[in-house]
């Protein structure tokens, strides 16, 4: 048996037994969450969560005074900035802004991989929230929130964390060129819907979770299309011989202007704004 297939196999069995090491959000995004769940949370208490964790504050101000949220008067105080932010969209900030600390490791070569991961799934999220954003701008009905959407481009490949972890332990996987692609592409989806129930995220990031990389397109658009949209602009879409043809179709049902969508002015604007929200 090949290094490859036995870590799947060790992935696998570990799933079906429930065994299988899960992340866990850091603790502050969790107290995050759990206030502004709460109906009776004001912006105060909020802030004062907030400014527990001093990087946490730092970060709101800068999104707060940030150009993706189109405000050109500064802000200078956390108070402030949970006013402009709003209760709604600071739960899905602090829980994006949290992320990035799970993809850490002791292991100098899982590390390398875990950065990509992060840089990718980064560069995948804007690209998806500006393509959402040029959707909104014709669709005035639309109902997709620019909110979910970062938080569900974020997470969408969140199952790739465990393989590595394991993948730790056995390191005579690394050199693999297939191990990853494989790995990822058999077993994330399984490994992501584990991660949203144990953090009790709804079906909406759960279904992104579980179709993303099926190549099909939704009979209403969704959040799902828009992560497979960025991830064709990625090229790391993992059935490149569909990729065409669902470019076409998003085309076609107009989430898109043209396969050039990237130098679209209005899109490549807030690409580029969510690109800083991360820097």
């Amino acid at each position: 048996m090949s290094a490859e297939h036995a870590l799947i196999t060790i992935l696998v069995e570990k799933l079906r037994n429930d065994s299988l090491v899960l992340p866990t959000l850091p603790e502050i995004a969790l107290r995050v969450r759990r206030t502004a769940d709460d109906p009776e949370v004001s912006l105060a208490v909020m802030a004062e969560t907030i400014s527990m964790d001093p990087a946490l504050t730092a970060r709101m101000i800068r999104v707060a005074n940030s150009a993706f949220l189109g405000r050109s008067i500064k802000v200078s105080t956390l108070n402030q900035a949970v006013t402009r932010i709003g209760l709604s969209q600071i739960k899905t900030i602090a829980t994006a802004m949290a992320m990035e600390q799970l993809f850490l490791s002791q292991n100098a070569h899982i590390q390398q991989m875990m950065d990509k991961a992060w840089r990718d799934t980064v560069q995948v999220t804007s690209i998806a929230v500006a393509c959402l954003s040029y959707y909104r701008s014709l669709q005035n009905k639309c109902v997709l929130s620019p909110d979910v959407m970062t938080l569900a481009a974020l997470l969408h490949h969140i199952g790739l964390l465990p393989i590595l972890t394991e993948a730790e332990k056995h390191q005579e996987v690394f050199g693999h060129p297939g191990f990853m692609r494989h790995a990822m592409a058999k077993l994330s989806p399984q490994i992501g819907l584990a991660i949203m129930k144990a953090w009790g995220f709804s079906e909406t990031y759960q279904r992104v979770i579980a179709e993303w990389q099926q190549p099909k397109v939704s009979a209403q658009p969704d959040y799902t299309d828009f992560v497979r949209i960025a991830t064709i602009a990625q090229r790391s879409f993992p059935q490149p011989e569909q990729q065409q043809a669902l470019l076409s179709r998003y085309i076609e049902l107009g989430l898109l202007p043209d396969a050039d969508f990237m130098q679209e002015p209005a899109i490549a604007a807030v690409y580029k704004d969510v690109r800083a929200l991360f820097a």
